[in-house]
């Protein structure tokens, strides 16, 4: 398929846009490779999320808040015409200097160019192999338990058919329109429903294709709206409006949705960070408790997660591409890219298996849930690669699943490469993270544990065999059986569960 584009009477095609950015990749990509696997390793937690976290009254949401914790495993996609350039989701559209959302390509030397350019991919998105319920099969296999789609994110392209706006897929514009899967949030939540998954709603609250957030009059000088909110309140005033009747329209229009997920935490109540650290005193108001409400008439005991922004509508944390070294007393969810990308791009770094089981095991033993972004490409599918580490995680889950789900942290050794996690019935699972994709099991594990754990039997899930160990004065020690520890039961990581 040949999407083509006009400049200086000159053919230009996706595939010629991602030959200039893909030289930016290759050039990044070996030396973050080695960097990110280190970071997805290492216990390490990003001091700038909120860390302040109020519990939800409404005991409806804390019902459903309960029942999400004990998920753990999730999918998030970032999708949207952008993925026929292979660029950073949203992001080069924004006018600050950063080198991650720096404008890259033919049309970058010029930023209203680019912008056009940009838009009209509109134009030219036309996903003809999407298919939710490959997606679905493979999320479900893979042991996740709830999906978080972007319908709409910072640039404004609704993914979703939207009565607000013709900048959506649905719109005549756009080729895909005249598919009878053009509505990809509605297939997209149809799909993962049926498969006994929660849906939720991924929303930006700042948009940067409305007018009244962006004033055409006004060029844009980062990602706040660009004119003076005292000055032009009416302006606020209907983007409040604009911002108000779009999420009504996912939560009333798309049938049950469990987790209103929203993006953008600079658009909050009475203050707001620049990317520099600068208050600003602005009242970027979308009176977030009256959507809220608004959105639980609909959907009672919705989860409400405006991300960033503390206070009674985050309804958990959300620390982005980190871990933290220890046990957090409140709901959180880690989301983190399973390449380089929040968005498809062409021959991303994906994670190895070993990495994303590592991950996982890590952010349940801290208590929390773990979200695995995977970015669709233009055609509407995703890379191979993806399908293979979900495939190899969901064998994974077959055999250890019971020490992943309902679980709650147990203790944090001292011991590298040692976790633990407590099941429903108060077993202790220890999870051995391998060294390696082809480790073997050590010949011993030794571990201090707290003077409190007793255990009465100790087995390994996957085998059978019998495993002779030992617990005096606190310390842990068990030995494998040397055909175990050629031969062990999964790869990756190995629980053994204590009783």
């Amino acid at each position: 398929m040949i999407y083509s584009f006009k400049k200086n009477n000159s053919r230009l095609t996706p595939q010629s846009f991602n030959k200039y950015n893909s030289r930016y990749h290759m050039k990044t990509s070996l030396k973050n490779a080695y960097l990110l696997a280190v970071l997805m390793i290492l216990p390490v937690f990003a001091g700038a999320q909120h860390s302040k976290y109020f519990p939800p009254a409404d005991p409806a949401v804390q019902e459903k808040l309960k029942e999400w914790g004990d998920f753990k495993f999730g999918l998030l996609m970032h999708w949207g015409p952008y993925s026929q350039w292979g660029v950073v989701e949203s992001w080069s559209l924004c006018p600050e200097d950063e080198d991650w959302c720096k404008r890259r390509g033919p049309y970058a030397a010029d930023y209203f160019t680019y912008r056009n350019a940009y838009e009209k991919l509109q134009l030219t998105f036309n996903p003809i192999k999407f298919n939710p319920a490959k997606w679905a099969n493979a999320a479900k296999d893979a042991g996740m338990r709830y999906v978080i789609f972007t319908t709409k994110h910072h640039d404004g392209f609704c993914m979703f058919d939207t009565k607000q706006t013709d900048y959506k897929i649905t719109s005549t514009k756009c080729p895909y329109s005249v598919s009878p899967r053009a509505d990809v949030t509605r297939e997209i939540f149809d799909a993962f429903r049926a498969k006994g998954m929660w849906v939720g709603a991924y929303f930006s609250k700042p948009d940067w294709h409305c007018s009244d957030y962006w004033d055409p009059y006004f060029p844009p000088k980062d990602r706040f709206q660009n004119y003076d909110i005292s000055k032009y309140p009416e302006k606020w005033e209907r983007y409040k409006k604009f911002t108000y009747d779009q999420i009504q329209e996912l939560v009333k229009n798309y049938g049950k949705v469990d987790i209103l997920w929203l993006d953008g935490g600079w658009v909050e109540l009475k203050k707001t960070l620049t990317a520099t650290g600068e208050v600003k005193p602005m009242e970027l108001n979308i009176d977030m408790a009256e959507v809220a409400r608004m959105a639980r008439t609909y959907q009672p005991g919705l989860i409400v997660v405006d991300r960033a922004v503390e206070g009674p509508n985050q309804n958990y944390l959300t620390p982005e591409q980190s871990l933290p070294d220890t046990i957090l007393s409140y709901p959180w969810e880690t989301c983190m890219t399973m390449g380089d990308s929040w968005s498809y791009v062409p021959n991303d770094n994906y994670k190895s298996t070993l990495v994303l089981i590592r991950t996982l095991c890590t952010v349940v033993s801290r208590g929390g849930n773990y979200l695995l972004n995977i970015g669709p490409g233009p055609d509407g599918d995703w890379d191979t690669v993806a399908y293979q580490r979900l495939k190899e995680i969901g064998a994974w889950m077959n055999i250890n699943s019971e020490a992943i789900y309902g679980s709650k942290p147990g203790f944090v050794p001292k011991e590298k490469g040692l976790l633990t996690t407590i099941g429903k019935n108060g077993e202790l699972y220890f999870i051995v993270l391998a060294e390696s994709a082809e480790a073997g099991l050590p010949a011993e594990i030794n571990c201090d544990v707290p003077s409190t754990v007793k255990i009465n039997s100790l087995s390994i899930l996957g085998n059978d065999s019998q495993l002779k160990w030992k617990l005096d004065a606190g310390k842990l020690k068990i030995s494998i059986p040397e055909a175990l520890q050629k031969q062990p039961p999964c790869r990756y990581a190995w629980v053994f569960r204590a009783r």
